[in-house]
């Protein structure tokens, strides 16, 4: 289930209107504030902000309740506002719309231009990041493909039991929904940890735990035996060193998604926000390389001079931009003079040259990062590149 592709990503950067319409706000999954429907209120807050630009620049009432048509359809669907991720990305123009629900926080922001505004996005391009996650329960098996920005249910029903019983057998779901009931008879008994009817393993249980994620193991091995990324597994903790004992996937990350993922993560997309959790560390480290080149290379191999990185990037010279994470530079740039002139604040006929940078990158399949101030390479700019050559 892909968020946002890199092609749609290319395609809206390449996509030439006048005006064009960037809003981007943060969004809630659940809570009080779904239900207080603050989003929709923020969303309505940024179009009238985007109104009031698109009339200081001369375009018709009629033209903008056009461009801005689809924003009143989001508005009016109480249903599209129950399913959110972190934020809402919209991009508007004369006769086009596109709006992406994505895994990414980033502040509130309008921008209105002849091209939209993505550098909230570069995250999500930053290599695929591809991780499977087993959601291992004794009542269900399910394998997910994902990546930090998107997941998908891999099919594994014809190669793995269900759930135990379809492996050890029916007296297993009878002797513990006994032990269960016996356990449960005194008031003494409420601290006891039980799961869909199941006791906390004992030597017996174990054996069968093992037997049953031995099988679930044989099935997903014939389909990651020739990988070579994470597999992290969401299942009850006391049963994740038995699943170790079970598996023989040399990738396996050696701890589990935290929690019960039946009770703790309701839907597909909290126990990939959940797993994201678990990984992080394993996805920090590549930036945390990055950043250590960045203060080892020769200097002549890095800058910080915004004069200087934005020719480099489209002579194709750089492998990894830092840019300031909620911060922008403003200015122009004369692609045929290669000069940038920096602009101290945003006045109109502006760009964010940081947007443009990150664009262009991106294209070129660098790497781009979002760095709040006190983690940049160098924190004296908001701008940090390191050179391919």
């Amino acid at each position: 289930m892909p968020i946002l592709s890199k092609e749609q990503f290319q395609n809206l950067a390449k996509f030439d209107s006048n005006p064009c319409v960037s809003i981007f706000i943060p969004t809630q999954r659940a809570g009080k504030d779904v239900l207080e429907e603050k989003d929709k209120i923020n969303l309505k807050s940024q179009w009238k902000k985007a109104s009031e630009t698109l009339k200081e620049m001369g375009h018709s009432q009629e033209k903008i309740e056009k461009i801005g048509k689809p924003v009143n359809d989001i508005l009016e669907d109480r249903d599209f506002w129950r399913h959110q991720s972190d934020g809402l990305a919209i991009f508007l123009a004369d006769g086009f719309s596109e709006k992406h629900t994505v895994p990414v926080n980033f502040k509130t922001f309008t921008y209105v231009a002849d091209h939209f505004y993505l550098k909230p996005l570069v995250p999500m391009f930053n290599g695929d990041g591809r991780f499977y996650l087993l959601h291992l329960q004794l009542d269900e098996v399910k394998l997910y493909e994902a990546t930090q920005y998107s997941i998908g249910e891999v099919d594994v029903s014809d190669l793995t039991p269900s759930r135990l019983e379809d492996r050890v057998g029916y007296d297993y779901e009878e002797k513990n929904t006994k032990h269960k009931t016996q356990r449960n008879v005194g008031a003494g008994d409420a601290g006891v940890s039980t799961q869909h009817g199941y006791d906390a393993a004992n030597r017996d249980d174990k054996n069968e735990i093992l037997r049953f994620f031995r099988a679930v193991d044989k099935g997903i091995y014939e389909i990651l035996n020739n990988e070579n990324v994470p597999l992290v597994v969401a299942c009850q903790d006391s049963n994740f060193p038995i699943y170790q004992e079970a598996s023989r996937y040399k990738n396996l990350y050696p701890k589990p998604v935290p929690g019960n993922p039946e009770a703790d993560h309701k839907n597909m997309f909290g126990l990939h926000a959940a797993a994201l959790d678990t990984l992080e560390p394993h996805f920090r480290k590549e930036r945390e390389e990055k950043m250590r080149q960045f203060t080892e290379l020769n200097p002549s191999r890095t800058s910080t001079r915004v004069s200087e990185i934005i020719p480099a990037i489209f002579e194709g010279k750089v492998d990894t931009l830092f840019l300031e994470n909620r911060e922008d530079i403003w200015g122009n740039y004369n692609e045929n003079m290669a000069s940038v002139d920096v602009h101290e604040e945003r006045k109109n006929g502006s760009i964010s040259l940081m947007n443009l940078a990150a664009v262009k990158v991106i294209e070129q399949n660098g790497k781009v990062y979002l760095v709040e101030k006190e983690f940049m390479p160098d924190k004296n700019s908001k701008m940090n590149a390191v050179f391919r050559y």
